[in-house]
């Protein structure tokens, strides 16, 4: 009899530990088809910036007529985003992520039609981007509540996010060698492999992503909107900040990958794969921070706030720096530093927008949160490139700045309790 029951829990053991085993493959497996969105989305819209000086030549029109290109993508984004999120958190993550994805598709479609076939392409590219941006708003963004639904534990969520975070970075990596690469056949090759990219997440979304059921029923506008109200009076201080210093970092970001574009092509003679190469190479550092800080900061939120400010005053210091010296390696160097201080903060700024507010309201708030990175995004070349008439000086007194004040807002206004998420 022993032996019988012996064996039978052995037996157990064994299924058991398969079914372990079963569960964590599914979980990495979704993992991976979530963190394919931020880098199809990044891919979309970063890819082209090495490409941003030949689309000027080609189609005849100014540097600041070329960085719409980027601005009206986020512009568009920045609008529907909290539609998105307040959609996504009534009828599910995915019914708003999918069609999200077809529809940037077909706007590369469009960009790359138009490229390719019309004479004066130049505003039906923008139609274009302007449905990316339609698709964007409603896939990056919702990311973010999809990740803090799926997982129970804190240190999940905060590690996945890292994860998340380091996915867009990586896309930020790989996006101007790839961009530079395809544009060295023809320039709007790009273009074209948006809506590949945008279907290989599609498929993984569908057979790899089970979101979690939700049986909440669609609040009325007027009621959404009240509880929205409601939840910036009782933590608009830190929740205010964040959006504000997430939208800084962005700006600052996209800000440097514009004027670097821009000042390895013209003034230093660098293009193509090469050009490529040594615009990743801040953004590797970026995504090197971002992916360790990811698993850093598990879930004490005192640390998130000091990496979060260290990381912006170190930005802060490596742009000002450049006001002293224009030596190209000098240069690389210091944007270097920068892309680490923005890359250990913004994993950071997710993990307290995610474990701070109730599942019930996190698509909403993580929208909002995203429309104002997305502002940061559509600021940064449009303002980099009217500062570049002036003096490169300016760029940096500017970009550091807005870093110092970003700093000093997470010191005054992000205040996390001891325990207590709702206190951050």
């Amino acid at each position: 009899m022993e032996n019988v029951e012996s064996i039978y829990g052995a037996s157990k053991a064994v299924r058991n530990s398969h079914s372990k085993a079963k569960k964590k493959g599914k979980k990495k497996g979704s993992v991976i088809a979530i963190s394919s969105i931020p880098l199809v989305m990044t891919l979309g819209n970063s890819m082209l910036i090495p490409v941003l000086p030949a689309m000027e030549k080609s189609l005849s029109i100014t540097a600041f007529q070329t960085s719409m290109i980027i601005t009206v993508y986020s512009i568009v984004a920045i609008i529907l985003i909290p539609i998105a999120g307040y959609i996504s958190d009534h009828i599910g993550r995915k019914k708003v992520i999918i069609p999200s994805l077809i529809i940037a598709a077909i706007g590369g479609v469009i960009s790359a039609w138009a490229a390719w076939k019309m004479d004066n392409s130049y505003w039906v590219i923008l139609i274009g981007r302007s449905l990316q941006g339609v698709g964007a708003a409603g896939a990056f963004p919702i990311v973010l509540p999809l990740v803090a639904d799926m997982f129970k534990s804190e240190d999940e969520v905060s590690s996945t996010l890292g994860i998340i975070e380091t996915a867009n970075t990586f896309g930020k990596v790989i996006s101007p060698v790839l961009g530079a690469f395809l544009a060295g056949f023809i320039w709007y090759i790009p273009f074209f492999s948006i809506p590949i990219l945008c279907a290989i997440s599609i498929l993984m979304m569908l057979f790899m992503v089970k979101s979690p059921k939700t049986d909440q029923k669609p609040l009325p506008f007027k009621e959404f909107l009240t509880n929205l109200k409601k939840i910036l009076g009782e933590k608009g201080r830190w929740l205010y900040a964040i959006f504000f210093i997430g939208g800084i970092l962005m700006f600052v970001l996209f800000g440097i990958l514009f004027y670097l574009s821009d000042k390895f092509e013209k003034e230093y003679g660098i293009k193509d794969i090469k050009k490529g190469l040594f615009l990743a190479i801040p953004l590797g550092a970026l995504c090197l921070s971002s992916f360790l800080t990811g698993k850093f900061i598990k879930k004490n939120k005192v640390m998130m706030k000091w990496i979060n400010l260290g990381g912006t005053v170190l930005a802060a210091a490596a742009i000002g720096a450049l006001y002293f010296s224009d030596n190209l390696w000098f240069m690389i160097m210091m944007f270097l530093l920068a892309g680490i201080g923005i890359g250990v903060g913004l994993p950071c700024l997710d993990a307290l927008i995610t474990e701070g507010i109730e599942k019930e309201e996190r698509g909403t708030i993580s929208s909002i949160y995203s429309s104002m990175r997305f502002i940061g995004v559509a600021a940064g070349p449009p303002v980099v490139a009217l500062l570049m008439k002036k003096s490169d000086n300016w760029i940096f007194i500017v970009l550091g700045g807005v870093c110092i004040l970003a700093a000093i807002v997470a010191l005054m206004a992000i205040r996390p309790g001891a325990k207590k998420t709702s206190k951050a």
